[in-house]
């Protein structure tokens, strides 16, 4: 299958709908941004896609959720490990996954940083740690939640450039804000839109 397929998706939190009926297709091998106010139910429809939510009607197909990979808002490391350590979490521990490594952290601008403890890292250093977890992973689709939110102009260029480089043949699903960041991304924007003025300025729902 080519294209990953939304079909009649609509969630709910209890009285409040997020998402109602959505629909909409997404060319694999391709970066696929979605873009809307916060409330509107982008990173709802961005976990239900990677099989984290599951949606009350309506079906999602083409996607394996065994060859995912995902950015979260968060940045979700293990605070013992080092940042090289972190960064190759899902390869296997040989001399290649640290070659593989510590290449990624280079182009990434965290070069001398790489034995550095997560819980040391500045937030813009862990994000930067994140996206190179996540594109080091052997994964077909990459789930991005806001993945350069924190970063200054010249580390997000970095980081936008890595992701591009390392995207290969893979699929990107990225939530961002930015139209600069769609359009250096080269991604097709989605719009989503809001369901009856169901909006929250904050939280997981956004």
């Amino acid at each position: 299958m080519d294209k990953i397929v939304v079909s009649g998706v609509t969630k709910r939190f209890q009285e409040k709908t997020v998402l109602f009926n959505l629909s909409l297709e997404i060319e694999k091998q391709s970066v696929f941004c979605l873009m809307g106010p916060s409330g509107c139910g982008k990173t709802t429809l961005l976990r239900i896609l990677a099989g984290l939510e599951k949606a009350d009607a309506g079906n999602v197909e083409g996607i394996d959720l065994n060859r995912i990979s995902f950015v979260f808002q968060e940045d979700r490391l293990i605070d013992h490990l080092s940042a090289l350590s972190n960064a190759i979490l899902p390869l296997s521990a040989d001399a290649n996954a640290k070659r593989a490594g510590m290449e990624a952290l280079r182009c990434l601008g965290l070069q001398g940083e790489e034995k550095k403890r997560a819980k040391s890292l500045s937030g813009g250093m862990a994000r930067r740690v994140a996206i190179a977890r996540a594109m080091l992973q052997d994964a077909d689709i990459v789930f991005m939640d806001e993945p350069f939110k924190g970063l200054d102009k010249e580390n997000r260029e970095k980081a936008i450039s890595f992701v591009k480089q390392y995207a290969k043949d893979k699929t990107l699903i990225v939530v961002t804000h930015s139209v600069t960041e769609a359009e250096m991304l080269g991604g097709k924007v989605f719009e989503l839109p809001v369901f009856q003025n169901n909006f929250e300025e904050k939280g997981e729902i956004g």
